[in-house]
């Protein structure tokens, strides 16, 4: 029999180290956030964490624990009948719930009394989750960001893929946030993570990182869709960031989006739907314009005219507020947005790093 408690650092640093990561928590909970690699094994479900809750409000806390003492022993009994089994004497779990209290202590006294060496995280979920913002705070100033800034459509993204295959280290700020990050950046079927679960993903990120080499990242705004870029690793990006501007004429930018986005073909009023939200910007009239095109299937038109009359200034005001020396920048020309031309940039950039 083995219980232990373990910090939260000490637990961050260790992850790698446990068999399991067992999020007690409901499944509402966990589709907030959670600790990497973790596996949802609730003891308690949606309904039930309310339905105990409420009984603590409106009867009395000896009622609501009766009650959840008996849902929590049942649950327990199915997380160990279904997932139990198989594990061998050396499986080290680390358990945690929301504040590291009666659901993950519940389950972890059970494994513990199996004769598995677990430890239950102190204070859960919450304590990580503090972890994670201070962590972000003091992450990016680490990191020497090599900033690839450009057009919209001037192939940025695939740069970075291009550099990534060449053993590179980049930081996708629009993979992690499942958002190309305009009006237009969602992705067909990948919602968005929650903001929590974002802030995760970037944590995890940022520390896989090596600080002794360079980072090559996109220039976003701080808003990529429906999630915010923390403060301080934006501050890094524009006030420290060696930037490159990324060059790439307008027809090829227009072919490369038309391949981005050719997924508007297949249902043009969710296109049309989604640039509504441009009205206040450009007028009505412009927006019914391009609205009309959409819907006629000129899509190489379309894009070729929200590149100038929309996205293209928004850029240039963007980037000239954000980023100072943009203007003595190197630049960087790519012929189109295929693999040769990707390629023959990166071994550039590389060679400058």
């Amino acid at each position: 029999m083995s219980l232990t408690i373990v910090e939260v650092r000490e637990a961050a640093e260790r992850l790698g180290e446990y068999d399991s990561v067992i999020d007690a928590r409901s499944p509402g909970e966990f589709a907030e956030d959670f600790l990497p690699r973790a596996e949802n094994w609730p003891v308690l479900d949606d309904g039930e964490r309310r339905l105990v809750g409420t009984l603590y409000k409106q009867v009395s806390a000896l009622h609501a624990r009766k009650v959840g003492a008996a849902l929590v022993a049942r649950n327990v009994a199915q997380h160990i009948e279904r997932h139990v089994a198989d594990k061998p004497r050396e499986w080290r779990p680390l358990v945690y719930c929301w504040r590291g209290g009666q659901r993950s202590g519940s389950l972890a006294w059970f494994l513990s009394q199996i004769g598995f060496r677990t430890q239950q995280l102190a204070g859960g979920y919450k304590a990580f989750r503090n972890l994670v913002r201070e962590d972000l705070d003091v992450l990016p100033v680490r990191l020497e960001f090599h900033v690839l800034a450009g057009r919209t459509g001037s192939g940025k993204t695939r740069l970075l893929q291009a550099l990534r295959e060449q053993g590179a280290q980049v930081l996708d700020l629009e993979a992690l946030a499942c958002h190309r990050g305009s009006v237009l950046g969602g992705l067909p079927n990948q919602p968005q993570p929650p903001q929590k679960r974002f802030d995760t993903l970037l944590w995890q990120a940022l520390r896989a990182l090596d600080p002794a080499r360079p980072v090559f990242v996109e220039s976003e705004s701080q808003k990529v869709g429906n999630v915010r870029v923390p403060d301080a690793l934006m501050l890094r990006l524009r006030e420290h960031g060696r930037c490159t501007v990324v060059e790439m004429d307008e027809a090829a930018r227009v072919e490369l989006l038309l391949q981005e986005y050719g997924f508007f073909a297949a249902d043009p009023e969710r296109f049309c739907r989604l640039i509504d939200g441009l009205v206040e910007l450009r007028g009505r009239d412009t927006v019914q314009h391009w609205q009309r095109q959409a819907r006629a299937g000129d899509w190489a038109g379309v894009f070729a005219e929200m590149m100038r009359e929309h996205y293209d200034p928004l850029y240039l005001r963007s980037m000239d507020r954000h980023f100072r020396h943009l203007a003595q920048a190197p630049r960087l020309a790519l012929r189109d947005g295929g693999d040769e031309s990707l390629e023959a940039a990166a071994r550039e950039l590389l060679s400058q790093a």
